[in-house]
This record gives structure tokens, sequence and C-alpha cells, in this order.
């Protein structure tokens, strides 16, 4: 076995295809889901059909209480932490700032920064020498609206982004020297969910022009990325923040 790895938010999307991948790589998976638990199981289940290890915590990363329960069930049912992917995150409804009220801002900070605060919180105490741990990476999730800053459709969520970058950077330094690598993976244009999921069904199509490779970024590309910053081969690789944006 590689290790064991938990991927938050991964019943769809980046997360669901990195779930996957990582079980190929040989990690026993932990698979986070807030309400979609059919979605969880399938991917689930076609770990287990490939022959891998994977458990299910149900759990909102934005609750302490959850985010503990869903560290605990990594503990007792899979061992040792050894690699975290914080991959859960909402943009909201897209929308100009005066669109927003505070608890749609709340809402948006909670799950893409304290969320992802929480959860490195946990991973830190299962993985760090200074705790008796073994080492670890962590890996999370960006994106390229951090650096654009997603005017009129998504500024709350650019700005929690730019949040995950500083925190990225912070938390690498920090816990560098306790045998804990810290990276982030900054996406571009994926074909995902998310984006139908903030109204904008048609937000790719209307965007490929903008891509100077001239192509929509998969799931499985992120994946990749991901299970090679979590492996040996980017072991002298901490604080990075790397774009998959097709050159935009």
């Amino acid at each position: 076995m590689t290790g064991v790895a938990l991927i938050t938010g991964g019943s769809r999307g980046i997360g669901a295809a990195t779930a996957k991948l990582a079980a190929r790589r040989g990690y026993a998976v932990c698979i986070n889901y807030v309400s979609r638990e059919d979605r969880a199981r399938k991917v689930a289940d076609e770990i287990r059909r490939e022959g891998g290890s994977v458990a299910l915590a149900q759990g909102d990363v934005a609750s302490e209480d959850d985010v503990l329960r869903i560290f605990d069930v990594v503990d007792r049912e899979l061992g040792p932490l050894t690699a975290l992917v914080n991959n859960a995150g909402i943009t909201g409804n897209a929308s100009r700032l005066e669109g927003y009220d505070a608890a749609a801002i709340r809402r948006i900070l909670d799950v893409n920064v304290t969320g992802t605060l929480l959860c490195s919180r946990e991973a830190v105490k299962r993985m760090s020498t200074k705790h008796g741990g073994k080492g670890g990476a962590i890996v999370n999730l960006s994106s390229v609206a951090a650096v654009l800053g997603g005017a009129n459709q998504w500024t709350a969520y650019a700005a929690a982004k730019g949040a995950i970058n500083s925190f990225t950077v912070g938390l690498a330094r920090e816990v560098a020297g306790e045998g804990i690598r810290v990276n982030a993976i900054s996406p571009g244009l994926i074909d995902t969910e998310i984006h139908a999921a903030a109204g904008l069904g048609d937000r790719l199509q209307k965007m490929l022009p903008m891509i100077p490779m001239g192509r929509i970024g998969t799931p499985e590309e992120c994946a990749e990325a991901i299970l090679w910053l979590l492996s040996g081969e980017a072991a002298y690789m901490t604080g990075a923040i790397l774009p998959l944006t097709g050159g935009r």
C-alpha cells in the first residue's frame, strides 16, 4: 500500500477523479462527501471493483465537529493518514458583489477556507514528526480565479482561493521541518459541474477562446497533477502553487 489518503469533496469532479487515481496508485482512500451519498458510493464501488481499499465519510468540512468525525473514520477504518487533498469547495451563485449577502459570503469562506484549515490542522496532528507522525503530503485546491479576481461572477470565491494560496505557502513553511509537504494546484477552465452549479452552464464554451491551448481541461488531468504532488517525485517541492490553465 502506498499510503492512506483523504479526499474531501470526493464524490464528483476533480475529487472523484483524484480518489479513483489515488486508489489505482496504491492508496487506501477515504472519500468525504456532504449530501450526495449515492454518488460517493458509486465512486467507492468503482474503486472496490478494481481491488482498491476505500472508506466513506459524510460531513461538512466547514463544521469542526464534522471534520473530527471524518478524520475519526480515516483513523478507525484505514489507518495512519499520509495524504490529504483539500478539494471540497463551492463558488456560490454567480453574481456581482452587490448580489451577495453576508450569509452567502460566510458560506463560501467557511467551506473553501475554514474547511481547508480545519482539515489541514487534523492532518498535521497525525502526520507531523513533532506529534509522533511519519510525515506526509497535503495538496490544496486553489483556482486561477485567485489571480484573475472572478469579476462579475464570483469575487467571493476568488478571494477565498487567494486565501488558499497564502495558506499553502504559510503552512508549507511551518511544517517543512516536520516531514510534511504542502502544495496546491490552481486549475483554470475544467470540465466539471461547478459552472452549472453557479448558474453558468454555458461558461466553458464562452471562455474557450481565451485558452491558448484551445481546449478545456479535465478532472483527470487535475488528478494526475495532484497525485504527482503527493508522490516522492515531488519530494523537494513544498509551498508551490501549480497552474493547470492551458496557458491562460
